[in-house]
């Protein structure tokens, strides 16, 4: 699964093109995944999104052969109203060839079905249309991209034109370990919004069987924001 624009350095083993899963025999392969998790602090572009709260996650990934994937992701979230957990859609296509060089573009969905306004209408949906390009070295995982909001509820925290861009890198050491870090930028349309940049680092340790274990800081250049740290566990079967 790939949860690009959230703090993806923790969420690794969720991404696109994972070889865990469930392999279906055809004469198309195809593969299907299911991912949990936990963190004791979900972030999202550098910002709580539980209150400072723990969270529990998962997802199930469908990925065809040639290239194309669909799945959904869930999480609770603490807006500080009635708004309980986040489920996400999306599909796309992402392929990495043979030089290093790799690609992933598609659509994402944020819902979450019990924000509700005054009215009983949904009031925090939005999507994004998003790509990345990606570049493994051997030694080190570089990569970048951009998503942009393409439709959203009245309420919504990100409204239609918003942008948010990002660049990363990854590397391996000693065959378990593995430490990243990215920078993304949100830019609003909104001449009122002022756009900020965020930090994130992390440090992964692959458990095997047990899963992947990781360490996080997240910076978000506000003066009223705090370096914050959080833990999470995942595993993909």
């Amino acid at each position: 699964m790939k949860k690009f624009t959230r703090s993806a350095l923790a969420a690794a083993v969720l991404t696109v093109g994972s070889t865990g899963g469930v392999a279906f025999t055809s004469t198309a392969a195809a593969e299907l995944s299911v991912n949990i998790g936990a963190v004791s602090n979900y972030y999202f572009r550098g910002f709580s999104e539980t209150d400072d709260g723990a969270a529990i996650q998962g997802g199930i990934d469908y990925e065809h052969a040639s290239g194309f994937y669909t799945g959904t992701w869930l999480s609770n979230v603490d807006f500080g109203d009635d708004t309980s957990y986040e489920l996400d859609l999306y599909f796309g296509f992402s392929d990495e060839f043979d030089n290093g060089f790799g690609y992933d573009v598609g659509y994402l969905y944020y819902a979450y079905p019990d924000a509700r306004d005054d009215t009983g209408s949904l009031s925090a949906d939005f999507g994004e249309v998003y790509g990345e390009v990606s570049f493994d070295t051997g030694a080190v995982g570089l990569y970048g991209g951009l998503a942009y909001v393409v439709n959203d509820s009245d309420d919504s925290a990100l409204e239609r034109k918003d942008m948010y861009y990002y660049a990363g890198l990854d590397v391996p050491f000693m065959d378990v370990y593995s430490a990243g870090f990215l920078v993304g930028r949100t830019s609003f349309d909104d001449s009122d919004a002022e756009n900020y940049t965020h930090y994130t680092a992390s440090l992964a340790r692959d458990a095997g069987d047990w899963g992947e274990f990781s360490l996080n800081l997240e910076y978000v250049d506000e003066s009223d924001e705090d370096l914050g740290a959080w833990v999470g566990w995942s595993k993909t079967f």
